[in-house]
């Protein structure tokens, strides 16, 4: 007889703070993200609290007197994990842990751990490990505490090297071993880029969870892995579409976040080299979202530092199924509008009606909405990089009806 085996799902709770920088909602809006990371992590989120402060504490983050309200519940509930929104020096870490007494991960820790689960080859493996041996080095020490009696004395004196020397060692070790395998494997895959030719290269770009996948999936006809969760894509996947009758290069790319943690832009630097190098970029947005602006923002600061923020964009607002708008009664006349009253329409009116070559389109790539206007937006602008590079090709552009005559 087969064992049932229950799945238990571990629950946590969500710590942030309020600050002089970073006022209520915007802190809101970040334990949102990070219950999404919780859930996509496989763990669920039962509470949270925030504590307004001038800045974090330097010693535990929040004030001891609240630490002390999240360990009467924690105990009281026996959760065992407790996730902060911001990352935690060691000095943190294990002061909390002392008062806490439970397991304590912040952001940085619990995004790792996501690209860990979902690193398919062996060049994402190779980055992500980068990145945790990073995070882990100056953290070591809070691993060793059961040590700090050994203060040396009698039998303790001498050369060699304590076990928390020998342990830093073996790290920098490797990460001096993975950084010279990612300079090979960067190697090839510039190799790789370089047979690619003159081919013109479409990048899709753009926050996590805004569905790159999905697009890349309906425009290629490709099975490129797609979910409703954060970090779905961690390898870049290159396909040749051709539109009427030109041929490109989409690249579907990782999805950045707020709060990315440096270790990860810098190990995945190599990765967007692929939006480095692409002639045309395709910045979606997931339109659904209330604070879509701020991902737009976050989007465009990691472009501008990888020097590929003023590269021909188009914008494509996806999701316009799943867009849903605050209605003012007619009677009404106190209320004033804002911008969770606009509608679609409202907002093809504002900003984005004064883009540069009107470079903006509002589809929906789960239900295949206003993809022909996508798929000619994309075709004139990959038609005009095309032109200058194969300026004979003319009989590529033309096009003709059934009986033959030229449009």
């Amino acid at each position: 007889m087969i064992e049932e085996k229950k799945v238990t799902t571990e629950e946590a709770v969500l710590i942030g703070v309020v600050t002089q920088h970073q006022d209520e909602e915007q802190s809101n809006e970040y334990l949102d993200e990070l219950e999404f990371l919780t859930l996509t992590a496989g763990g669920k989120a039962v509470k949270r609290f925030t504590q307004k402060l001038e800045i974090p504490n330097p010693k535990t983050y929040l004030g001891i007197g609240k630490l002390e309200d999240v360990r009467a519940y924690m105990h009281a509930n026996n959760i065992e994990t407790a996730i902060f929104d911001d990352e935690l020096s060691s000095s943190q870490l294990r002061n909390i842990e002392k008062v806490l007494d439970c397991k304590v991960l912040d952001r940085t820790n619990l995004i790792l751990d996501i690209f860990a689960s979902r690193a398919q080859t062996s060049y994402a493996r190779t980055q992500v490990e980068l990145a945790q041996c990073q995070y882990l080095l100056p953290r070591l020490t809070r691993l060793w505490t059961h040590l700090e009696r050994q203060k040396g004395g009698i039998g303790m004196r001498g050369p060699g090297e304590t076990e928390i020397e020998t342990d830093r060692r073996i790290i920098r070790d490797k990460i001096t071993l993975l950084k010279k395998k990612l300079k090979v494997i960067d190697k090839q895959m510039a190799v790789q880029r370089k047979n690619r030719g003159k081919m013109v290269r479409v990048a899709l770009v753009g926050y996590t969870n805004v569905g790159k996948s999905t697009l890349m999936n309906v425009v290629s006809k490709s099975d490129v892995f797609a979910e409703n969760k954060l970090f779905a894509t961690l390898d870049t996947t290159v396909r040749k579409v051709v539109i009427k009758n030109i041929p490109f290069l989409l690249t579907d790319t990782v999805g950045f976040i707020r709060k990315l943690p440096t270790q990860l832009v810098e190990s995945f630097k190599s990765t967007l080299d692929e939006v480095r190098e692409a002639d045309l970029l395709l910045h979606i947005v997931d339109i659904s979202h209330p604070n879509f602006e701020d991902h737009i923002a976050s989007v465009n600061k990691i472009l501008d530092e990888i020097e590929s923020v003023d590269k021909p964009t188009i914008m494509v607002f996806n999701k316009i199924d799943a867009y849903k708008h605050q209605t003012i009664d007619e009677d009404d006349l106190v209320t004033e509008k804002t911008k969770i009253h606009y509608t679609l329409e409202d907002w093809k009116k504002t900003w984005m009606n004064k883009l540069e070559d009107n470079n903006c389109l509002f589809i929906s790539a789960l239900n295949k909405e206003n993809m022909e206007e996508f798929r000619a937006k994309v075709f004139e602008e990959v038609k005009k990089i095309h032109i200058t590079r194969f300026p004979y090709n003319d009989f590529l552009y033309n096009e003709y009806t059934k009986e033959g005559d030229e449009l």
